[in-house]
């Protein structure tokens, strides 16, 4: 599998999978991609790739690191000429590192050249890959995403779409598809619709996206999102919209309006900046703490601070200052620097934190560590109180969707208590909002027991899809876990 990001003892956040983005009938298609996966990055910053079609044949790039490092280069984009092309950002834990693993990934079938990229997991790829190799297929990568190729090409069906359609019916999980074939761009969403897609346009030029942020950054114009088990082919007749897979009530992950998606984009109808705005007024109306200022851990948890701060009438303030400059790949030469830890991404601002009763906002607490560090500064800076208010129930269970999570046992909120986490992490208080709070905050009155109206098994333990690669063996449960970036 490689190495992975929990493998790193100062990486305590939740990284979500990957983006995707695509535009049809456009000319110099992928300097148009590369904008996209910029606004995208906040999806995937390990690698990402382009694919793109000039009416004769494909073209494929694929590189390590930020979009702005390497397909903002003129010598990158003058090797991807043509008026279509798709994109996706990785982030690498699917199979670990590597570009044989990043996507989109392309191939020569019976029926042409095909390139495919993908948002989520594929809860059964490991199964499916085994029966294709004793059936002889051989994959060059250990991605879930390159399962849906050999599905493709080994499908006893004549037409393209048909083959496809055939290969997406025998998976189970999360995606949120892009491909493109000589004459055609497909998206496709899985039947619960757990992770986003949407349709835009640009002056007549389809285009296909994980979040609406994507089309702002071109001038593009949101058309709407792709509907749960929908299937729409554009070419240069048009868009057509089927639902080829068997209905299912939707399952959209929540954790998108807590943290994944970009504030600034609108999902599934609602804007997430003000969904997370009303997270944080629906957290202080659970739990208002006695203080004197609210203070967000940036980035993640400024919007739902903010909304704290308005509901509770208590001023916010910038107590903590991060630095954007540094990224994961900073190196430590020496032991004697280790011990920095979260300063180098994080600095309190005394002049804020001293003297104060401190209610510090965040999304969400995964194993504890970045959180002790940071409530420590805090304290340091001469904070007389310290209160902690999560902008999400406790992520007590994995996910298997296309979120980079550390296995169950790794969780906090897994082996302790609201209260022994508190005791961990060294605060006055700590409260999380509750799950019908944050189904609230989403515009809903509250959690449906019986039909749950968001994937929400990270908070619940209630997984939506079959998970047939979990079964069997605890090596399978840790391997699974960590598929959260394949797509």
């Amino acid at each position: 599998m490689g190495e992975t990001p929990f493998g790193d003892p100062d990486d305590d956040t939740l990284h979500e999978e990957c983006g995707v983005f695509g535009i049809f009938n456009r000319a110099d298609a992928a300097p148009f991609v590369t904008l996209g996966l910029h606004a995208l990055q906040h999806r995937g910053q390990e690698a990402a790739g382009i694919v793109s079609f000039d009416g004769t044949q494909f073209h494929v790039e694929r590189h390590s690191g930020h979009i702005g490092d390497t397909f903002t280069k003129q010598s990158v984009l003058e090797r991807l000429p043509g008026t279509a092309a798709i994109g996706h950002t990785r982030y690498s834990t699917s199979g670990g590192g590597g570009l044989r693993n990043v996507q989109p990934f392309f191939a020569e079938l019976s029926v042409g050249g095909f390139a495919v990229a993908h948002n989520g997991n594929i809860t059964n790829a490991m199964t499916v890959q085994r029966e294709l190799q004793r059936r002889g297929s051989i994959f060059s990568s250990t991605s879930d995403t390159e399962t849906i190729l050999h599905l493709v090409a080994t499908s006893a069906a004549r037409m393209f779409t048909d083959k496809l359609i055939d290969a997406l019916s025998r998976l189970e999980g999360a995606f949120s598809l892009v491909g493109l074939s000589p004459k055609k761009m497909v998206g496709v969403r899985d039947p619960l619709g757990i992770r986003p897609l949407v349709l835009g346009d640009l002056e007549g030029s389809p285009i296909l996206a994980s979040e609406t942020c994507a089309l702002d950054i071109i001038g593009a114009t949101f058309v709407r999102d792709i509907a749960p088990g929908e299937m729409v082919i554009i070419t240069e007749s048009g868009i057509e919209s089927i639902f080829p897979f068997q209905a299912r009530r939707p399952r959209f992950c929540i954790f998108e309006y807590v943290y994944f998606a970009r504030p600034d984009s609108n999902i599934e109808g609602r804007n997430v900046y003000e969904i997370r705005k009303r997270i944080g007024a629906e957290l202080a109306r659970e739990s208002q703490e006695a203080a004197d200022i609210v203070v967000p851990v940036p980035d993640s948890g400024v919007p739902a601070a903010i909304g704290y701060a308005q509901e509770a009438g208590l001023p916010f303030e910038l107590g903590i200052i991060r630095n954007h400059y540094v990224g994961r790949t900073f190196i430590q030469p020496t032991d004697s620097i280790r011990h920095m830890g979260v300063k180098l991404k994080h600095n309190a601002n005394r002049a804020i934190l001293e003297g104060r009763r401190v209610v510090l906002v965040d999304d969400s607490i995964v194993r504890g560590t970045t959180s002790q560090k940071i409530v420590q500064m805090v304290r340091d800076a001469g904070a007389s109180e310290v209160h902690m208010r999560i902008a999400s129930p406790p992520t007590r269970s994995s996910c298997f969707y296309g979120v980079d999570t550390p296995e169950k046992a790794k969780l906090l909120a897994s082996r302790m208590s609201v209260e022994e986490m508190a005791d961990f992490i060294k605060v006055d208080s700590l409260a999380f909002l509750s799950i019908d709070g944050l189904y609230r905050a989403v515009k809903e009155p509250s959690r449906n027991p019986l039909q749950p109206q968001f994937c929400d098994a990270c908070f619940t333990g209630d997984y939506p899809t079959s998970l047939t690669d979990l079964e069997g063996s605890d090596t399978n449960v840790r391997q699974l876990s960590l598929l959260g970036g394949a797509g």
